[in-house]
Protein backbone atom coordinates (compact mmCIF):
# COMPACT_ATOMS: atom_id res chain seq x y z
CA UNK A 1 0.00 0.00 0.00
CA UNK A 2 1.48 3.18 -0.70
CA UNK A 3 1.40 5.81 1.90
CA UNK A 4 0.48 9.56 1.56
CA UNK A 5 4.26 11.44 0.73
CA UNK A 6 4.46 8.53 -1.80
CA UNK A 7 0.88 9.16 -3.26
CA UNK A 8 1.67 12.63 -3.54
CA UNK A 9 4.67 12.05 -5.28
CA UNK A 10 3.68 10.19 -7.68
CA UNK A 11 0.64 12.33 -8.45
CA UNK A 12 3.10 15.88 -8.56
CA UNK A 13 5.15 13.89 -11.34
CA UNK A 14 2.74 12.58 -13.50
CA UNK A 15 1.08 16.31 -13.20
CA UNK A 16 4.40 17.75 -14.21
CA UNK A 17 5.34 14.95 -17.46
CA UNK A 18 1.34 16.90 -18.40
CA UNK A 19 2.46 20.40 -18.04
CA UNK A 20 5.86 19.75 -19.75
CA UNK A 21 4.41 17.70 -22.51
CA UNK A 22 1.71 20.53 -22.95
CA UNK A 23 4.57 23.59 -22.56
CA UNK A 24 7.04 21.66 -24.84
CA UNK A 25 3.86 21.06 -27.41
CA UNK A 26 4.24 23.51 -30.63
CA UNK A 27 1.93 24.13 -33.66
CA UNK A 28 2.53 24.76 -36.81
CA UNK A 29 1.24 28.44 -37.48
CA UNK A 30 0.89 27.62 -41.19
CA UNK A 31 -2.05 24.90 -40.09
CA UNK A 32 -3.61 25.90 -37.29
CA UNK A 33 -3.46 29.58 -35.69
CA UNK A 34 -5.24 30.54 -32.11
CA UNK A 35 -6.08 33.02 -29.49
CA UNK A 36 -7.10 32.90 -26.11
CA UNK A 37 -9.37 35.44 -24.94
CA UNK A 38 -6.43 37.04 -22.95
CA UNK A 39 -4.98 37.95 -26.38
CA UNK A 40 -8.19 38.97 -28.01
CA UNK A 41 -8.40 42.45 -29.16
CA UNK A 42 -10.87 44.34 -28.11
CA UNK A 43 -11.81 48.72 -29.89
CA UNK A 44 -14.38 50.39 -28.60
CA UNK A 45 -16.60 52.45 -31.29
CA UNK A 46 -16.72 56.13 -31.03
CA UNK A 47 -20.03 56.09 -29.92
CA UNK A 48 -19.25 54.10 -26.83
CA UNK A 49 -21.74 51.45 -27.42
CA UNK A 50 -19.53 48.18 -28.09
CA UNK A 51 -16.57 47.14 -28.58
CA UNK A 52 -14.86 45.19 -31.65
CA UNK A 53 -12.02 42.36 -32.29
CA UNK A 54 -11.22 41.39 -35.88
CA UNK A 55 -10.43 38.31 -35.48
CA UNK A 56 -9.71 37.18 -38.92
CA UNK A 57 -9.73 38.97 -42.47
CA UNK A 58 -10.22 43.05 -42.61
CA UNK A 59 -14.14 43.53 -42.99
CA UNK A 60 -13.73 46.47 -44.57
CA UNK A 61 -12.46 45.44 -47.56
CA UNK A 62 -13.29 42.91 -50.25
CA UNK A 63 -12.86 39.05 -48.57
CA UNK A 64 -14.08 36.75 -45.83
CA UNK A 65 -13.97 38.03 -42.16
CA UNK A 66 -14.98 37.62 -38.57
CA UNK A 67 -15.72 39.59 -35.84
CA UNK A 68 -16.69 39.69 -32.39
CA UNK A 69 -18.43 42.56 -30.95
CA UNK A 70 -19.26 43.34 -27.37
CA UNK A 71 -22.44 45.07 -27.11
CA UNK A 72 -22.61 47.41 -23.77
CA UNK A 73 -25.85 47.04 -21.96
CA UNK A 74 -28.09 49.76 -22.55
CA UNK A 75 -27.39 50.46 -26.48
CA UNK A 76 -28.69 49.14 -29.34
CA UNK A 77 -27.96 50.21 -32.84
CA UNK A 78 -30.51 51.69 -34.95
CA UNK A 79 -32.28 50.31 -38.09
CA UNK A 80 -29.72 50.06 -40.45
CA UNK A 81 -28.83 47.02 -43.31
CA UNK A 82 -25.93 45.29 -45.04
CA UNK A 83 -25.23 44.66 -48.62
CA UNK A 84 -24.15 40.98 -47.85
CA UNK A 85 -25.50 38.25 -45.89
CA UNK A 86 -24.08 38.34 -42.11
CA UNK A 87 -23.70 34.86 -40.01
CA UNK A 88 -24.12 35.26 -36.39
CA UNK A 89 -23.05 33.21 -33.20
CA UNK A 90 -24.43 34.73 -29.66
CA UNK A 91 -21.27 33.46 -27.37
CA UNK A 92 -22.79 35.55 -23.82
CA UNK A 93 -25.52 37.77 -22.46
CA UNK A 94 -28.97 37.93 -24.54
CA UNK A 95 -28.43 39.73 -27.83
CA UNK A 96 -31.94 41.23 -28.70
CA UNK A 97 -32.99 41.80 -32.46
CA UNK A 98 -35.47 43.91 -34.11
CA UNK A 99 -36.67 44.56 -37.84
CA UNK A 100 -38.59 47.05 -39.64
CA UNK A 101 -37.59 50.86 -40.40
CA UNK A 102 -38.89 51.90 -37.12
CA UNK A 103 -36.64 51.58 -34.48
CA UNK A 104 -39.06 50.11 -31.15
CA UNK A 105 -36.55 48.17 -28.33
CA UNK A 106 -40.07 46.98 -26.80
CA UNK A 107 -40.49 45.06 -30.39
CA UNK A 108 -37.00 43.46 -29.86
CA UNK A 109 -37.05 39.78 -29.57
CA UNK A 110 -34.49 38.03 -26.82
CA UNK A 111 -31.42 35.81 -28.83
CA UNK A 112 -29.81 33.73 -25.60
CA UNK A 113 -26.12 32.52 -25.90
CA UNK A 114 -25.89 29.67 -28.08
CA UNK A 115 -27.88 30.63 -30.47
CA UNK A 116 -27.53 31.19 -34.10
CA UNK A 117 -28.77 34.01 -36.31
CA UNK A 118 -28.28 35.29 -39.99
CA UNK A 119 -28.89 38.96 -40.78
CA UNK A 120 -29.85 38.85 -44.78
CA UNK A 121 -28.43 41.09 -47.47
CA UNK A 122 -30.42 44.33 -47.94
CA UNK A 123 -32.97 43.55 -45.44
CA UNK A 124 -33.50 46.30 -42.52
CA UNK A 125 -33.14 45.58 -38.89
CA UNK A 126 -31.57 46.77 -35.25
CA UNK A 127 -29.94 44.93 -32.59
CA UNK A 128 -28.27 45.03 -29.11
CA UNK A 129 -27.80 44.63 -25.66
CA UNK A 130 -30.49 45.87 -23.07
CA UNK A 131 -29.63 44.47 -19.18
CA UNK A 132 -26.33 43.38 -19.78
CA UNK A 133 -22.95 43.22 -21.73
CA UNK A 134 -23.65 40.72 -25.03
CA UNK A 135 -20.73 39.09 -26.86
CA UNK A 136 -21.86 37.87 -30.62
CA UNK A 137 -19.44 36.75 -33.21
CA UNK A 138 -20.20 37.76 -36.84
CA UNK A 139 -18.74 35.86 -40.14
CA UNK A 140 -19.23 37.20 -43.76
CA UNK A 141 -17.62 38.83 -47.19
CA UNK A 142 -16.90 42.22 -46.73
CA UNK A 143 -16.95 44.89 -47.08
CA UNK A 144 -19.29 45.14 -43.71
CA UNK A 145 -21.18 48.62 -44.57
CA UNK A 146 -23.89 49.30 -42.93
CA UNK A 147 -26.42 51.68 -44.83
CA UNK A 148 -29.27 53.89 -42.50
CA UNK A 149 -32.56 53.05 -42.72
CA UNK A 150 -34.80 54.33 -39.95
CA UNK A 151 -38.37 55.96 -40.41
CA UNK A 152 -39.73 58.15 -37.82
Amino acid sequence: MLKAPRLLALAISGWLAVATSVIAAQLDPASVEFQTPAQVKWVRNAAGTNEQAVLFGDPNKPGPYVVRIKWLPGHMSRPHFHPNDRFFVVISGTWWIGTGDKFDPEQTVPVPAGSYVVHHAGQVHYDGAKNEETIIQVSGIGPATSTPAEKH
